[in-house]
């Protein structure tokens, strides 16, 4: 019997969730559980999903849709006429997410990789990245801390030893999180490169393998913008810049999104003069203003250059690069060792033959998929940074085990981006979930919102580094939390506070009645929230 949830408006209390759970199992569900937080309920149940819609719907409450979260063990393996149950091209986070779901329903499973096993993450994305960013943060605190009666310093940076270091993380967690994993759960690794030959076959090099499903996983690649000059000029990438032996005496970074933040934080943080030039009118754009303003003081104060408004028009190569750029109606011209273009990236799928599987891609070449990550050929699923959703290794895990659900036992289950956080891993970190404050109000919220300087919560106080603030948006009426949004040192911990906030509609009342341990971080988001009724300075310390 499969266990399904539903969506369910009209909930507001306890009372509430008995009389919902009450009618779902008059309706035949069993092991029944309502949540008026999160206006859902689970439930067990085998029949058509209208009988219990009208259950709720009788019951004074909407009903709403309906989706499998478990559902009965599939046994494929062996089925006539096919070599595998499921194939997944690419072995990164989704690949692997989806061969572990598959594996533990029964299916015979198989990893086709032409590459290295891991993909982005763990190989050129997030392991590497913040790994190099706590230790270049090390050597910059070493020369640059707020603490009298300690003494430290700077005695270089020995680039190819910190590199090697790098190399060696990867290295351990590429075998602890895949490799060996493979062979726990008993899926195959195909090395080689897959073509569709097909809708149900793919060659793989000279071997031909016929599935039930095939998971494109294949994952994205750093994409540069058709600029005058760069190619020819040379230029770095998120993964180029990762295996420098030698640190740049200076370097641009174009875009000044997460990836040109983090990186060029990592250079600046060891020695690199670092400009970063971004074409919209501030970096950090997808975040709100005030974390963008905080991050522009912090990043100048640091001694990087932050240009915005700037549109690049050409690099001009020799032994020290220059980039042209447009801005406020002149030309401006930078010029440094390196050029680092973080303009984001595209999804790989050259190579793979989608005509001949019938899988269609849009105008901008991107796959077209459906609610429950199908392609346009039934049989062939899609998931992680190749899907176009947002570039999180948890998105990319969380669809492969959805692609597997959908592909193996049918389940019709859809991504839900609810509630999805977001980190920079600056120094501090950006840090934030759900709406801003302008997003809220394109969906029809009347919204009120808060902002929380560090200089007014006490752990930073300690710690002598106020830099950076808290904001919460939030439903006028109800005071339902919306959005919550922090730069600070910890900030991507502190936000899951934030998470649970927005997933199961906490309101601003919730946060500032809810126990926070004093001297964390953490309590900046009930002390931002306690600022919708309170003057937070006329408080006490731990004043609730």
């Amino acid at each position: 019997m499969a266990r399904l949830r539903m969506q369910i408006e009209g909930m507001t209390c306890d009372h509430c969730e008995r009389t919902v759970g009450r009618a779902l199992q008059s309706a035949g569900a069993k092991q029944a559980e309502a949540d008026f937080r999160s206006s859902e309920a689970t439930f067990e149940f085998e029949g058509e999903a209208s009988e219990i819609a009208a259950a709720v719907r009788d019951a004074g409450y909407s009903p709403g849709k309906v989706e499998t979260l478990q559902a009965e063990p599939v046994i494929l393996s062996g089925r006539s006429g096919v070599d595998y149950d499921l194939v997944a091209i690419g072995a990164g986070s989704a690949a692997f997410a989806a061969a572990i779901r598959a594996t533990n329903l029964g299916a015979h499973v198989a990893i086709v990789e032409r590459n290295t096993v891991g993909g982005t993450c763990v190989n050129v994305g997030c392991i590497p990245s913040k790994n190099l960013l706590a230790a270049s943060e090390t050597y910059h605190h070493a020369g640059h801390h707020p603490f009298a009666g300690i003494s430290s310093s700077q005695d270089g940076v020995d680039m190819g030893a910190l590199i090697d270091m790098k190399a060696g993380i990867v290295s351990k967690l590429r075998k602890e999180k895949y490799l060996d994993l493979a062979e726990h759960y008993g899926f195959e690794i195909i090395t080689g490169s897959a073509r569709f030959t097909s809708p149900e076959t793919i060659d793989v090099d000279v071997r031909k393998i016929r599935a039930g499903h095939f998971l494109i996983s294949t994952g994205s690649a750093p994409w540069a913008p058709p600029i005058e000059g760069l190619a020819e000029s040379g230029y770095l990438t998120s993964t180029t810049a990762m295996e420098l032996k030698e640190l740049p005496e200076s370097m641009v970074v174009i875009g000044g999104n997460y990836i040109g933040l983090e990186m060029g934080q990592v250079f600046a943080n060891l020695g690199t003069k670092v400009t970063i030039v971004e074409a919209l009118d501030r970096i950090a754009p997808l975040e709100e203003p005030e974390i963008s303003e905080w991050m522009t003081r912090i990043l100048t104060d640091q001694g990087i250059g932050v240009v915005t408004g700037a549109k690049v028009t050409r690099v001009e190569g020799g032994e020290r690069k220059a980039v042209i750029a447009e801005a406020s109606g002149q030309e401006r011209r930078f010029e440094a060792a390196e050029v680092l273009v973080a303009t984001g990236r595209r999804p790989v799928l050259d190579g793979l033959d989608l005509d001949k599987g019938g899988i269609e891609t849009d105008e901008r070449g991107s796959l077209v998929l459906d609610d429950e990550l199908h392609t346009t050929n039934a049989k062939v699923l899609a998931a992680g940074d190749v899907t176009g959703a947002p570039q999180f290794v948890y998105v990319a895990a969380a669809q492969g085990t959805v692609a597997a659900d959908n592909a193996i036992s049918n389940a019709g289950r859809e991504m839900d981006y609810a509630a999805l956080p977001r980190v920079t891993f600056t120094t501090p970190n950006i840090a934030a979930v759900g709406f801003t404050d302008e997003q809220a109000r394109a969906q029809g919220y009347d919204c009120e919102c808060r902002t929380l300087e560090l200089e007014h919560i006490p752990r930073p106080i300690v710690n002598m580094d106020t830099r950076g603030a808290f904001k919460i948006v939030a439903e006028r009426a109800t005071g339902k939390v919306l959005g919550v949004h922090a730069i600070g040192a910890n900030a991507g911990d502190v936000i899951l506070a934030g998470v649970y906030a927005v997933k199961f509609g906490l309101t601003i009342h919730d946060l500032a009645d809810t126990w926070a341990p004093y001297l964390t971080m953490a309590e900046g988001i009930k002390l931002t929230a306690q600022t919708f009724t309170t003057d937070v300075d006329k408080l006490s310390c731990c004043a609730a």
